[in-house]
């Protein structure tokens, strides 16, 4: 069998460069997840690496496919210096491992919600997933198998992750696009939604 985690770390490193910092958390039931630090001139990047090692299956399924099923992991990119957004590696594995916790599919569009700030003091306690492709490219894996997805996650505040409920991931997604926000400003305040 393909070792699914050295081929998406090496996809990691060949995007974003050598990672200066990585921590581990395992959960009871689950595989262990690292979080990886990449720093881009001010621009500081956290990727996920252990999610992809299981595909993502049905929660309604009887039996998980342990061989097909959507895969990936996750991508946050902030600008660094701004606040202690190293505390968000926590979260950031707890984000990676809920497929296997909860058995949730992860997909762009969706909402997750971490229950409490992505790091202290952060005016965000849920992500919004985007759409995969741009930073780091799918990673194409042997048939049966699907490709691993490196998914961005755009902070929200509780109001845009309410207002995404009713209006849609695109309709938010426009939002920010017209008022220009700096979605990699960690302590931004939520853009009008009247």
């Amino acid at each position: 069998m393909v070792d699914v985690l050295a081929l998406v770390e090496a996809r990691l490193r060949t995007a974003l460069g050598e990672p200066d910092a990585r921590a581990a958390v395992t959960f009871l039931g689950t595989d262990r997840i690292e979080v990886l630090r990449f720093r881009q001139d001010d621009i500081v990047r956290y990727a996920t690496l252990g999610m992809s090692a299981q595909p993502m299956s049905d929660p309604t399924a009887v039996l998980a496919d342990p061989v097909q099923g959507p895969r990936a992991e996750l991508v946050l990119s902030v600008r660094g210096g701004l606040a202690d957004t190293d505390k968000a590696l926590r979260p950031l594995a707890v984000l990676a491992a809920s497929p296997q916790v909860e058995g949730v599919i992860v997909a762009p569009g969706a909402s997750l919600d971490i229950g409490e700030p992505l790091w202290p003091g952060a005016p965000f306690s849920s992500v919004l997933v985007a759409e995969p492709g741009g930073l780091v490219e799918d990673l194409e894996l042997d048939e049966p198998l699907d490709p691993v997805r490196f998914l961005p996650l755009l902070p929200m505040t509780p109001n845009e992750a309410a207002w995404k409920r009713v209006h849609g991931a695109q309709a938010l997604q426009e939002r920010w696009l017209t008022n220009g926000t700096d979605l990699r400003d960690p302590s931004r305040r939520s853009v009008p939604l009247d």
